[in-house]
C-alpha cells in the first residue's frame, strides 16, 4: 500500500511530540491495569469540583498511556490536567481493580517538571514554595517580619482591600491561610533526649516538620509529652530538616532525594526503635524513603530500613498502647468530629487508631460526618497552586464537619488544620490535633469550650 507524503509527515510529527523521559515514565503495566470503569470518579475532589473526565484520575490515567505511546505531547494542554490531581490518594482506595494510581501520578509528576516548561509566574511562585517551605531555618528567620506584619493589622488591610488577590490568587492564597504568629513560635524548647516518665519501654524518634516545628510547636511538644507519659524516651536529632513530603509530592526529584538522605542520616547513630510522625503528609512520604531512593546504591538500604521505623504517632500508641491515665476534658460530655487526613487515610490506611485513641478519653463521643474521604483542599501546597478548587472543597469540608454539631475538631496534620481553620471564619469551634487533646487528658487539663 503507498502511503501519502502528508501520513508519513504526519507519523513523524507525532514521533517527534514532546513527551516523557527515559527516567520512570508512568509504568504502561500499571496504565493498563486500569479497566476504566469510572469508580473513582465520585471519590475525586477535582473531578467533583471541575466536571471534566480529564481531571479524574481515569482520565489522566488515558493522557499518560497516550504521551507514553507518542500520541499527544507534554504541554500545557496536559500539564493542567495533572496540576488539577490533589494526590489526595482517594481513588487508590475505591478502586474495584487496585490500580496503583499513586505511583502512576508521582512518576507523571516528576516528568512533567523535568520536560515541561511552566511560564515564568507559575516558575516564581514554585521556587517561592519549594525554597522556603522545606526550609525551616530560613522560615524561621522570616517569624519577625511576620509577626509585626500581623501584629500593625497589614495583614487584615490587605484582605480586606483584595489587593493581594488583585496582584495574585496565590499570593493571596498563601497569606490566607498564615497562622497566627506568637513568641512562643521563636522557641525551641525541646532537648536532644527526653527521658521516660517510670519505666522505660521504648526508645523513639521525633520528627519535628517543618511548619509544624515553627508554627505547631504545641503540637510536637503535646507529642513528646504524652510518648514519654507512656514509657517511651524520646531522641531529637537536632540536624534533622525537612522530610522531603513537598518537593517529593510537586515532583522535585533531586531536592526530595537530597532531603530523604540527610534525614536518614540525622537518625542514623540514634539506635531508635521507631520513628515517630504526627504529620500525615509527612509520614507518607517518610514511609516511601525506599521507593524515593530506590536508585541510589548507597541509601536505598538504608532508606528501606528507615522507613521501616515510621510509625504515625496515633498508629504507634494504638499499637504499643497507653499506659497513663487519661482524664475527662470537660466537666461534661464532650462531642468531637475526627477529620481524616488523606494522607493518613488513603496513604498509610490510617483511620481507626486515631477514632480508638480519642475514644480511650473519658466523657468524649464521637461524630461521623458526611464525604470523611473526601480531601478538605489542602494537599500539601495544593491550595496555594490551585486556589480556586481549593476554596470550594475548603468550605464543603467545613460544612461536612460543622453539620455533625461537635463542639471540637480534631484534625492531625498541620496543611488541613490551616484549611479547615480558614473557612471557619468566625463559628464558634475550634480544631486541635488528636495529640493535644490526649496530653490534656493526661495532665488533667480541662479544655474551655
Amino acid at each position: 500500500m503507498q502511503v501519502s507524503d502528508g501520513a508519513v509527515n504526519n507519523v513523524a510529527s507525532i514521533k517527534n511530540l514532546k513527551g516523557f523521559d527515559e527516567s520512570h515514565p508512568p509504568d504502561p503495566k500499571l496504565i493498563d491495569s486500569c479497566v476504566h470503569c469510572g469508580f473513582c470518579l465520585s471519590t475525586c475532589p477535582s473531578y467533583r469540583v471541575l466536571g471534566k473526565e480529564m481531571d479524574s484520575p481515569r482520565g489522566r490515567i488515558y493522557l499518560m498511556d497516550a504521551i507514553n505511546e507518542g500520541e499527544i505531547a507534554l504541554n500545557t494542554a496536559t500539564v493542567e490536567h495533572f496540576d488539577s490531581c490533589l494526590g489526595c490518594l482517594a481513588c487508590v482506595s475505591t478502586c474495584p481493580s487496585g490500580v496503583q494510581y499513586d505511583k502512576l501520578i508521582s512518576a507523571t509528576r516528576h516528568q512533567v517538571e523535568r520536560n515541561y516548561n511552566r511560564s515564568l509566574p507559575d516558575k516564581l511562585v514554585r521556587q517561592l514554595i519549594f525554597s522556603l517551605f522545606p526550609n525551616p531555618d530560613l522560615l524561621r528567620i522570616l517569624l519577625f517580619p511576620l509577626l509585626v506584619y500581623q501584629k500593625l493589622g497589614i495583614s487584615k488591610l490587605l484582605q480586606a482591600t483584595g489587593l493581594i488577590k488583585a496582584i495574585s490568587p496565590r499570593l493571596a492564597a498563601m497569606e490566607s491561610i498564615l497562622p497566627e504568629i506568637t513568641f512562643k513560635s521563636f522557641q525551641d524548647n525541646l532537648p536532644d533526649v527526653i527521658p521516660a516518665k517510670g519505666e522505660k519501654r521504648y526508645r523513639v524518634g521525633v520528627i519535628l516538620g517543618c511548619v509544624q516545628r515553627l508554627f505547631f510547636s504545641p503540637v510536637n511538644e503535646a507529642t513528646v509529652r504524652v510518648l514519654t507519659a507512656n514509657g517511651c524516651e524520646v531522641i531529637i536529632p537536632k540536624s534533622q530538616g525537612c522530610c522531603a513530603a513537598l518537593p517529593e509530592h510537586q515532583g522535585q526529584t533531586e531536592q526530595a532525594k537530597v532531603l530523604a538522605r540527610q534525614m536518614i542520616d540525622s537518625f542514623a547513630e540514634t539506635n531508635v526503635d521507631f520513628i515517630i510522625i504526627n504529620a500525615a503528609g509527612c509520614g507518607h512520604t517518610l514511609k516511601e524513603y525506599g521507593h524515593i531512593l530506590a536508585d541510589d546504591p548507597e541509601y536505598a538500604e538504608k532508606a528501606t530500613a528507615f522507613a521501616a521505623k515510621v510509625k504515625d504517632a496515633q498508629e504507634f500508641l494504638i499499637n504499643v498502647g497507653l499506659t497513663a491515665k487519661l482524664s475527662p476534658l470537660t466537666d461534661k460530655n464532650l462531642t468531637l468530629v475526627y477529620q481524616d487526613a488523606c494522607h493518613l487515610l488513603h496513604g498509610q490506611k490510617i483511620s481507626v487508631q486515631p477514632r480508638q485513641l480519642l475514644r480511650k478519653i473519658p466523657g468524649v463521643t464521637l461524630r461521623e460526618p458526611i464525604d470523611a474521604a473526601l480531601c478538605c483542599g489542602s494537599a500539601g501546597v495544593y491550595n496555594m497552586l490551585q486556589p480556586e478548587v481549593a476554596e470550594e472543597l475548603g468550605k464543603q469540608k467545613v460544612q461536612n464537619l460543622i453539620n455533625t454539631g461537635a463542639e471540637l475538631i480534631a484534625s492531625p496534620n498541620p496543611g488541613c488544620s490551616l484549611q479547615i481553620s480558614k473557612y471557619l471564619e468566625d463559628k464558634k469551634i475550634s480544631v486541635m490535633h488528636p495529640m493535644e487533646l490526649l496530653d490534656y487528658s493526661i495532665q488533667g487539663v480541662k479544655l474551655e469550650i
